[in-house]
């Protein structure tokens, strides 16, 4: 494949609120392990809209022009002469991070916890938010014949959630409480569904989010009042019919809202597993009594690690999971900025925004006018605390 008039137009931040197209040179395979891609779908993350909005996370801050997006999936362009396991024209998930392969998180199978890791769109490196981008080719998977290109852009946050399923080891039968029914918090519980829980139930302070993660994957859901943790987590315990077995055997809080986590620990069950996927304050007030007394094991989760994308894309591939539901429209590159401003609304799901040398159909667009009086209603939601 030749990249001969083609564009390596890119989604550029300069500081908060302020966004540039910017047509920078194409990049070139540097080792005989690399792979150039051309970038055809990238889908948008929280995290890619809150570089946009405060210009950082946490002490990752964007002090030099970055280009956004990390949720992409392309079509391989060239390889390394090193490289056997992909050739042009092959589809593939972009995996966004790669690790430095030599320290102990990364020889001990934790290549997600290594220190060095190369992580697009997180200071102080380029995401894919671009015409064609370079990886090494094994964080580059080839996508089966039934898995399309817009799929494959949902690869990566299903890694997220395949990731934080493993840290719950939820076995077949169990109960699963998710806090959360944004993107992530729904693919948690439709991997939870697939390694054989019995009972999903989402928790959110939105009932739409609720009614589509009903359609999508939850047995169960709640509606959570402005009580207290305690009183909540009696509320879903009753509701959900987990009165016997104590509470739920796995929490997941896919939210990072204080109130969300601290009702958590009041649901899940003697000697039951809870795993934070969601990241919010730095610090919050705790129930350790509750963690203590219960023996419950708690776990982080970051990222995803060995395995997780291959399982993502089984999931897909397989029907077990079936991610277009997520997709509320396809945008033109140009239109980047508007589909940033829906998902900062909050009233979609998911937007993919199609690679630069991509021809999106008139009739897959999303209309992107931006619904002030929606985006204020999601502002004050998310300010009143609890899952978002």
């Amino acid at each position: 494949m030749s990249t001969e008039g083609a564009s390596n137009l890119s989604f550029v931040l300069n500081k908060p609120n302020d966004v540039t197209f910017v047509e920078k040179p194409i990049p070139e395979i540097k080792t005989p392990h690399d792979v150039l891609v051309k970038v055809n779908y990238t889908g948008i993350c929280g995290s890619d809209v809150h570089y946009w909005v405060h210009g950082a996370i946490g002490h990752f801050v964007v002090k030099d022009p970055m280009v956004l997006g990390h949720e992409s999936a392309g079509t391989v362009v060239s390889v390394g002469n090193a490289v056997t396991s992909l050739k042009a024209g092959d589809r593939v998930a972009l995996e966004p991070g790669y690790p430095c392969r030599r320290c102990s998180p990364c020889l001990s199978g934790h290549y997600n916890l290594c220190p060095d890791m190369r992580f697009a769109a997180t200071p102080p490196y380029d995401g894919t938010l671009t015409g064609f981008w370079t990886a090494p080719s094994d964080f580059c998977y080839k996508l089966p014949e039934n898995v399309s290109l817009q799929e494959g852009a949902l690869i990566e946050p299903l890694a997220v959630a395949v990731h934080i399923t493993k840290q719950g080891n939820i076995q077949p039968g169990q109960s699963v409480v998710i806090m959360g029914a944004g993107p992530v918090g729904l693919l948690c519980g439709a991997v939870a569904k697939a390694y054989g829980a019995s009972k999903v139930i989402a928790v959110d302070i939105v009932q739409s989010k609720l009614d589509f993660a009903k359609s999508f994957a939850a047995t169960h859901t709640y509606l959570s009042q402005r009580v207290s943790p305690e009183e909540n987590a009696r509320n879903l315990i009753e509701a959900a019919d987990l009165v016997e077995n104590g509470g739920a055997d796995c929490v997941i809080d896919a939210s990072g809202a204080e109130p969300s986590i601290q009702a958590s620990l009041h649901i899940v069950r003697m000697g039951g597993t809870y795993v934070q996927g969601g990241m919010g304050k730095d610090n919050i007030t705790f129930p350790i009594m509750a963690l203590c007394l219960k023996e419950v094991t708690a776990k982080g989760s970051f990222r995803y690690g060995s395995g997780d994308y291959k399982l993502a894309i089984d999931l897909v591939a397989s029907g077990k999971v079936d991610v277009k539901k997520l997709v509320n429209g396809v945008v033109p590159f140009k239109k980047a900025e508007e589909a940033f401003q829906k998902v900062k609304e909050g009233q979609v799901i998911k937007i993919l925004i199609a690679g630069p040398n991509e021809k999106v159909e008139e009739s897959e667009g999303l209309d992107t006018t931006v619904d002030e009086k929606k985006l204020k209603e999601n502002e004050k939601a998310s300010a009143a605390g609890g899952c978002c």
